[in-house]
């Protein structure tokens, strides 16, 4: 009976000691996931706008549906322009942005992302001096089109002076209408484009405007709220595919400046409590 005692005595103590062992160990796992949970929250809050832009790069570039929206776009410039009756002996033109517009600058973006950067002013000069930016899907063909029916192109666009001659040399590198100094009208003292369209209004017939940007079509966007913007989009229903084409570009844009009440200097993490503030979940 002693031996028996101490038999199960002593399996008793071994179980317990390896339940122990198994709730500490449980115990350290159960610390290690809520550390590590917390250390990939906090990297989400340091990189939610690099890897968003990264994303958003990723849906430019790989995306068959982006592609399908460009070609929508522009097939409908196309159509519009056909249909076309000229109302005025000046000459006949397109006013369009450039940037994700006609030129794809989605390894900037990506470039900068990488790095848990966003947009900075001498990293962009970088990129665009070497004038390799691909074109956006149904932009060549459009533009060539509009040359080919005596339309000419300007273009106008917020790079700077500094960009005048990358940026001919990568429009050129396409072959595309009207590469030249005449017909781009870079960033002077502002960035509204207002005073430009005027410029080419008061020689021309603009047939329509292109861009990504709200901005890129009438002042009237210019420095406004989400609702506002919302609403005056609302306003001119009756444009949109008509005299304005709209060309995707999720990854940057006054919509997003919009959001901060374009105080860019807001850092990342600012900007990220901003995001999460007007998030819609559930």
């Amino acid at each position: 009976m002693t031996f028996i005692f101490y038999l199960i005595l002593f399996t008793h103590l071994f179980i317990m000691k390896k339940l122990l062992l198994l709730s500490g160990l449980l115990f350290f796992l159960s610390c290690t996931v809520t550390v590590n949970r917390k250390k990939t929250v906090a990297n989400l809050q340091e990189t939610f706008i690099p890897n968003g832009k990264l994303f958003t790069a990723l849906f430019q570039q790989q995306a068959a549906e982006y592609k399908a929206l460009c070609l929508q776009s522009y097939n409908m410039a196309t159509i519009r322009l056909q249909q076309y009756v000229k109302s005025t002996d000046k000459p006949l033109v397109i006013v369009t942005d450039v940037d994700e517009t006609v030129l794809d600058n989605s390894p900037f973006a990506v470039h900068q992302g990488l790095m848990g950067k966003e947009y900075e002013p001498e990293a962009w000069y970088e990129w665009t001096s070497l004038a390799k930016a691909d074109t956006v899907p149904g932009a060549p063909s459009f533009l060539k089109f509009a040359a080919s029916k005596g339309v000419q192109v300007f273009y106008i666009t917020n790079r700077e002076e500094r960009e005048r001659a990358a940026t001919i040399k990568n429009l050129s590198n396409y072959d595309l209408p009207n590469a030249d100094d005449k017909h781009l009208l870079l960033k002077s003292t502002t960035s509204g484009k207002e005073g430009r369209r005027q410029q080419v209004a008061n020689d021309y017939e603009i047939a329509m405007f292109i861009g990504d940007n709200l901005a890129d079509f009438t002042d009237l966007f210019d420095k406004k709220t989400p609702q506002r913007r919302s609403n005056i989009v609302s306003s001119l229903q009756a444009q949109w595919g008509d005299k304005f084409i709209v060309i995707p570009n999720t990854n940057y844009g006054d919509w997003e400046g919009a959001l901060f009440n374009y105080n860019y200097k807001l850092s990342s993490h600012e900007r990220d409590s901003i995001y999460r503030t007007i998030l819609k979940s559930y």
